[in-house]
């Protein structure tokens, strides 16, 4: 049975494999740990492994996590660590998301944008977002279509507690690699044009556990592994 550890050395292989190939500069791709429905135990483990960006579905099940991390390390070890929420953003959640995360990445609208700004407490650094753009327009799926991408960009640009940091997207999980590729490719044109746009654009969220080559190949600046890390949820 492999160990996290383990698993970090295989995945991080992985990516620096996929970013030699790609001719890619070896610091060009973050590994985001995806670990909804973990234990806050396994993200210790994780954290001891020298993983401290960590991606949740779930507010409530978050923030559990978070109190008991806190308690368990040194308040260094633990202002170290960067939240990102990475599930779909419920109106009547954003002020605690506000609150106690340092990213949301799935913003796909005006309102949520709007909330997420108005709530950001004044005393925290403005909030890292992303925009999620459903690529395969699938139905149940939250995200924008590319076309809306703009109209939501210019949005979070105006406001002053948010700022935008990219795009992030979960492609259709049963496709061809060609089709994968194209609907990547897709998302690395609409990334640059943005980023061309705005200066403070940095980040395209988009690979998993089972297509982290194919995202590095197309753009990915970031990639969200779980299983590959965790294993299989039971």
């Amino acid at each position: 049975m492999f160990s996290i550890a383990d698993n970090l050395t295989n995945v991080r292989q992985r990516i620096k494999k996929a970013q030699i190939a790609a001719n890619r500069d070896l610091a060009s791709v973050q590994l985001l740990a995806v670990t909804k429905t973990r234990s806050a135990e396994d993200l210790i483990v994780a954290m001891q492994s020298g993983l401290s960006c960590f991606g949740e579905n779930y507010v409530n099940e978050a923030v559990s996590k978070q109190k008991t991390i806190r308690s368990l390390c040194t308040e260094d070890a633990y202002q170290a660590l960067v939240w990102h929420f990475i599930g779909p953003v419920q109106s009547n959640k954003t002020k605690i998301i506000t609150e106690h995360f340092d990213w949301v990445q799935s913003i796909d609208r005006e309102k949520i944008a709007q909330r997420l700004n108005d709530q950001r407490p004044h005393d925290l650094p403005p909030l890292n977002v992303c925009i999620q753009v459903n690529i395969n327009h699938e139905e149940s799926k939250s995200g924008l279509n590319i076309q809306e991408v703009e109209a939501l960009a210019k949005l979070i640009d105006s406001l002053p507690h948010l700022t935008l940091r990219g795009l992030m997207t979960i492609p259709k999980a049963v496709q061809s690699p060609e089709a994968l590729q194209a609907s990547f490719l897709e998302m690395e044109t609409l990334f640059k044009q943005l980023k061309a746009i705005y200066p403070d654009i940095d980040t395209l969220s988009m690979g998993m556990s089972g297509d982290i080559e194919a995202a590095i190949t197309n753009g990915s600046t970031m990639v969200r592994v779980g299983t590959a890390l965790f294993g299989q949820r039971v």
